[in-house]
């Protein structure tokens, strides 16, 4: 059987398509041209915005990178990029609501931008804004949950983007389990129950939602590619029935 035909077994599919609509609301994306590995241009982002709307979803919450060694963003460049993008939304006459927040990236400069105060968050629980945020994909930060805690703290509710992509957690998933306990909040990745980033990674994503751990789904959609890959494989996969179904989504709730 071919590694397609794996990820795509009668075992993990079902007929009918998910209701993504449901959600309403996406958390994880990079729809900002220009400033981050997601859009490149106005186009680019119009393009995957009106995608986002045929597929359902009324709002957008589009998150850039935020990381010292990488994409210098600031909350300016973020916020004045989102209002290009209304103004072409509505010149385009799509009827999105889109918010930006940020992904950002632990590392050795995060600290010094929470002790600012200035950081880029969405929606609000009774104990907090939510932030999310990310970590290496080689190891985690020795200082994870002092920051976690400083986050909290500072009136932040953490959301960790897509933990089902760290791979040192793979066969550790009571390190999952540690950052529930610590009142840290999942955000899955659609595709990654298509196996589009591996087969490991849907394997765990799926036993992420088996153990009711997911809070938020997100696209964490950077291109057209990743939109095409929700449409052809991850609406008809049975685990995000069950997710979407679970009714323990906070999508809808932003």
């Amino acid at each position: 059987m071919s590694f397609l035909s794996n990820i795509f077994s009668k075992s993990t599919r079902t007929s009918v398509a998910a209701d993504l609509s449901v959600l309403k609301c996406d958390v994880h994306s990079h729809f900002i041209p220009g400033i981050d590995d997601g859009a490149q241009t106005m186009e680019d982002s119009v393009a995957l915005i009106r995608a986002f709307y045929n597929l359902g979803y009324k709002k957008v919450i589009t998150t850039p990178h935020i990381l010292t060694d990488g994409f210098k963003n600031t909350p300016e460049i973020i916020l004045g990029g989102l209002e290009k993008v209304r103004v072409a939304l509505k010149n385009e006459n799509i009827p999105m609501q889109i918010e930006a927040a940020a992904e950002y990236y632990i590392d050795f400069d995060f600290e010094r931008k929470l002790d600012e105060g200035n950081l880029l968050s969405f929606g609000k629980s009774a104990l907090g804004k939510y932030l999310l945020f990310e970590v290496s994909y080689l190891n985690p930060p020795d200082n994870l949950y002092h920051l976690i805690f400083k986050l909290q703290m500072a009136g932040y509710k953490p959301v960790l983007a897509h933990p089902e992509r760290y791979n040192f957690w793979h066969t550790k998933f009571e390190k999952y389990e540690e950052l529930k306990e610590k009142g840290v909040l999942l955000q899955l990745n659609i595709n990654s129950l298509t196996g589009f980033y591996s087969p490991m990674t849907k394997k765990i994503a799926e036993q992420l939602i088996e153990t009711n751990m997911i809070d938020f789904l997100g696209s964490d959609c950077h291109r057209m590619e990743h939109v095409n890959r929700i449409k052809t494989g991850a609406v008809y996969e049975k685990a995000l029935h069950t997710l979407i179904e679970s009714g323990k989504l906070l999508n809808s709730t932003l």
